[in-house]
């Protein structure tokens, strides 16, 4: 049996490492690929690693493109994103000489097309109801997908790159543009942007941390490839062409006004707006419309966004800003008539929001239409007609009648130099004549001193001086005219748009200057205390010690066990101070990195600011910047009180500075990138506010201050008190316009009581003393708000939500979330105004028109329609004058009654919240009947022709 098994031979084997077997056997299998049916089969059979590579540099080797239109490079197109991408990509992402190659290949409508699909086909399969215990990667492999279209879709040249690839491949002009075509279908449509969004909800759902890609995202992109697609050609007719069909496109997705930005961020760096003036020469009229709408808006927001309109009377000098903008609209407009008719039918009837809103973009927009006379003559003399116009007088808010105001001062300062035969024209002609007269009758106040200061401007422009139109006016109105009159003098030339770029050193020298030398200042100018004055404490020595010798003598107590700490690394003993200036507070605010300096510095930041208020120029210097950072504050450590003490922060920087930063939040309200969360705070700072401005502070700030914590009970504490019975969806303003409802309903209630308890007089009356009497008299309080309300609070948020919903059918300041907020600051704005404000009238009726707009909206929603209610209730007390009520606004209050009555009838009897609603409708109702009883006549006369 030894023998039964021979050897024959003998040979030694070295075993190698398992890492060299990897790459022996990947350099045996990497098979040489020439050919695109070679890669596919190397794609089809299950290839190594090297095999990958060397089919990547064959796709990317100079003549091979999956662009062309050929079944092998379809299929190679499909091999790669449904079996490549889910097999390797996590293994060839780790280098970008793997996976940069297989990038490049994928980047053009074909590789893009697939990578949709295959997006789509897994969105579906992870929607789909899987067999109990099967798992699977869909997520994964979506996130993969996800992750290779982002790289496909990045950079600023990719679409000059599959642009090349098309006209290379592209076998004829037709199939050039059918892919060109198909590219744009992909990317500027809006698929791209879908098929993405819809991937992220699924990963989402799923737990995955993903970065997420807005719309804006997608539009900057664009037009950063727009931008550079401009740089490469200037006299090519087909690249050209290309672009023109890119920038159309874009403006398919909704967010021109971030595409327009992109563009024109570099272009005004490097002097390349003429290129982009002529790109938006060649496309359609409407689309030249759009793009300069967005360019109005860009410089607006870019170049004048903290602009302060002090209408004092002093000369208003040139700006470089100003020339350097009306240099950029000149190279727009030159030679476009379509532009051009454009912004002078959008200056007559404020159809841009930007325009309305600066008054130097307005001042650089007449400036670069100014080069044409005939144009300049048409805007004047619409702005002529439009201006004196009696239905325009009568409903147009008050901050489109001062904007066109503004224009029309403007002009005239331009055509009497340029035309002064046309200028004496059409200050004689009926247009004008007849159009003071509407001014001066009008109702409004506001609306006839705007006629007076125009009509006083131009004749003074025009007139001798013993024949000049001379009207007496007072105090701030005297001021505002002769501002008006200086506004006529204004002669703004075309500049360079070198004067808008940036200059980073001088800005950097002239802030480390301005900012230096002010803690030296501040300290040299503290007043030094050397001597006490007032009641002293003294403190009474005594040197015998016989009176405590009875005294048990306890010893020191030990440290509470909780407070000890066996490490002492772990102590802290760099705890933050509390901020003392306001450079200070703004940088612990920003600081979210470390809690214990974030957290104090928004406890102390609304102390501090009203602290420091009246104390030098440290607030008012900086109090734009302290708004900003407020309002983009993220609860990001989750503070427990973050928004109790952001709104107190809030509302302090609001009366730092009342005029000035209204108007700054109102604007940023409408035009900043804030979320809707951020946008109520803003319209509770106004409201909040200005009843502190008005005297009339009460417990709907003090809520905002936490509660201390109270004697131990069956109660729970505070915070999670408030957490569990509180309505985390109510505001302070929705809080506060409750509790004011209830009191205006209150005595409605008592009076129905009384009613229906029997005849006054077998009542018995008590008579109370004077001195009671006085008592309960309330005491005349100063009302720092009512001279400011109108212009800087109320007026600017009417003006931009009319803008705003006239712009866009949808708009999202006509939701259920903020609509029920805006109306009820509005209605907290006229109630803190009180019945004497000098501009009530214009308020009212301007709030009026805005409440019986939004009924529609109200029918739907009982958040809206309670706001509406609490406006109409708001509108019918503040206003005791009801002579003038039923005089001016006889109309809208019969349609008031009839609209209310009947929503009144369709309430039925359900929940408290539908409760709440009938007695706010009853309510309304009843102080209309009152008004509607007592003058009647007057209001049947009014009637007649309605």
């Amino acid at each position: 049996m030894a023998d039964f098994l021979t050897a024959v031979s003998s040979k030694k084997i070295v075993s190698k490492p398992a890492i060299e077997k990897i790459q022996d056997l990947s350099i045996r299998d990497a098979a040489t690929i020439d050919t695109p049916q070679a890669a596919l089969q190397a794609l089809r059979s299950q290839p190594s690693h090297g095999t990958v590579n060397n089919v990547m540099s064959f796709l990317n080797s100079r003549g091979v493109s999956i662009v062309i239109s050929e079944p092998v490079y379809a299929s190679i197109a499909h091999e790669l994103v449904s079996n490549l991408i889910p097999n390797f990509w996590r293994v060839l992402k780790q280098q970008k000489s793997d996976w940069y190659p297989l990038i490049v290949a994928l980047r053009n409508p074909a590789g893009i097309g697939h990578l949709l699909t295959r997006l789509r086909t897994l969105i579906m399969e992870s929607r789909q109801k899987k067999a109990a215990g099967a798992t699977g990667s869909v997520p994964e492999f979506i996130e993969d997908t996800l992750e290779v279209l982002d790289r496909v879709l990045s950079g600023v040249s990719v679409s000059y790159q599959i642009y090349e690839q098309i006209l290379e491949f592209g076998k004829n002009d037709i199939q050039r543009r059918l892919l060109w075509k198909e590219y744009l279908a992909q990317v500027a449509s809006g698929r791209a942007l879908s098929t993405r969004a819809e991937a992220e909800d699924v990963l989402k759902e799923r737990g995955t941390e993903i970065s997420s890609s807005s719309g804006n995202d997608l539009a900057e992109w664009l037009g950063q490839n727009i931008d550079f697609m401009l740089t490469v050609g200037d006299e090519d007719k087909d690249l050209n062409t290309a672009v023109n069909k890119l920038a159309s496109k874009a403006l398919t997705l909704g967010y021109t006004d971030r595409l327009v930005a992109a563009i024109l961020a570099n272009c005004i760096e490097v002097d390349r707006a003429t290129r982009v003036a002529a790109l938006v020469g060649r496309l359609k009229a409407s689309e030249q419309r759009k793009y300069i709408n967005a360019v109005i808006t860009y410089v607006t927001k870019q170049f004048f966004q903290s602009e302060v309109v002090s209408k004092v009377d002093e000369p208003i000098d040139q700006s470089p800003t100003v020339s350097g903008v009306a240099c950029l609209l000149n190279s727009f407009m030159n030679n476009n008539e379509v532009l051009k008719d454009h912004i002078v039918s959008s200056l007559a009837r404020s159809a841009i929001p930007s325009l309305d809103d600066s008054l130097a973009t307005r001042r650089s927009v007449i400036a670069a239409l100014a080069q044409d006379e005939e144009k300049l003559q048409t805007l004047f003399e619409n702005c002529i007609k439009t201006f004196g116009d009696s239905v325009y007088v009568k409903h147009t808010p008050v901050m489109q009648q001062e904007a066109l105001a503004q224009t029309l001062a403007l002009c005239c300062g331009y055509v009497q130099r340029i035309q002064p035969m046309f200028m004496t024209m059409m200050a004689k002609s009926t247009y004008h004549v007849n159009g003071m007269s509407n001014r001066i009758r009008a109702a409004s106040p506001r609306a006839r001193f705007l006629g007076v200061a125009v009509g006083t401007a131009i004749s003074k422009m025009l007139d001798k001086p013993e024949l000049q139109l001379k009207i007496e006016l007072e105090g701030s109105e005297a001021e505002e005219a002769r501002w008006y009159e200086r506004l006529a003098k204004v002669d703004d030339r075309l500049g360079s748009i070198s004067d808008l770029r940036k200059k980073p050193t001088s800005k950097g020298s002239r802030s480390r200057s301005t900012s230096k030398p002010k803690p030296t200042a501040k300290v040299a100018k503290t007043p030094t205390i050397t001597q006490i004055q007032g009641p002293r404490v003294i403190e009474v020595l005594s040197n015998s010690e016989d009176e405590d010798a009875d005294l048990m003598i306890y010893s020191k107590p030990d440290s509470d066990p909780e407070d000890s700490d066996d490490d002492p690394t772990a102590i802290n003993r760099n705890k933050p101070t509390a901020p003392v200036y306001i450079r200070e507070l703004t940088a612990g605010l920003r600081d979210q990195e470390n809690y214990d300096r974030h957290e104090l510095a928004l406890a102390t930041a609304a102390p501090l600011i009203r602290r420091k208020t009246n104390f030098g120029t440290e607030v008012t210097d900086h109090v734009e910047e302290l708004a900003t950072t407020l309002t983009g504050l993220q609860n990001g450590l989750e503070l427990e009180n973050f928004a109790q003490q952001r709104q107190q922060a809030l509302i302090a920087v609001l009366l730092a500075r009342p005029a000035q930063m209204a108007q700054w939040f109102a604007r940023s309200f409408f035009s900043g990138d804030y979320s809707l969360m951020q946008r109520v705070a803003m319209l509770t700072t106004l409201g909040l506010g200005a009843r502190e401005l008005a005297g009339m502070k009460d417990s709907s700030t003090d809520e905002l201050i936490p509660a201390a914590p109270s004697f131990p009970s069956k109660q729970l504490p505070p915070h999670l008190h408030k957490t569990y019975t509180e309505d985390k969806t109510a505001t302070p303003v929705s809080k506060l316009t409750s509790s004011m409802a209830r009191a205006m309903l209150s005595p409605l209630a008592s009076q129905a009581a009384d009613t229906l308890s029997g005849p006054n007089v077998l009542k018995v009356r008590t008579f109370s003393s004077r001195m009671e009497v006085e008592a309960a008299r309330k005491k005349p309080i100063p009302n720092a708000l009512a001279q400011i309300v109108a212009d800087n609070f109320f007026f600017p948020l009417t003006g931009r939500w009319w803008l705003q919903i006239r712009s866009s059918s949808d708009s999202i300041y006509a939701s259920t979330h903020l609509l029920p907020p805006f109306l009820q600051t509005l209605s907290l704005l006229l109630n803190a105004s009180g019945p004497n404000t000098l501009s009530l009238p214009q308020m009212t009726r301007e709030y009026w028109d805005l409440l019986l707009s939004v009924r529609g909206l109200a029918i739907n929603d009982k958040a809206i329609l309670g706001a509406l209610l609490f406006g109409f209730l708001m509108l019918l007390e503040t206003n005791e004058n009801k002579e003038r009520l039923a005089t001016e606004q006889g109309k809208e209050l019969m349609e008031t009654q009839a609209w209310v009555k009947m929503v009144f009838e369709g309430l039925g009897a359900g929940s408290e919240e539908d409760e709440r609603i009938r007695v706010l409708a009853a309510g309304v109702v009843i102080r209309c009947q009152e008004v509607v009883e007592k003058y009647q006549r007057r209001l049947a006369g009014a009637l007649m022709h309605y």
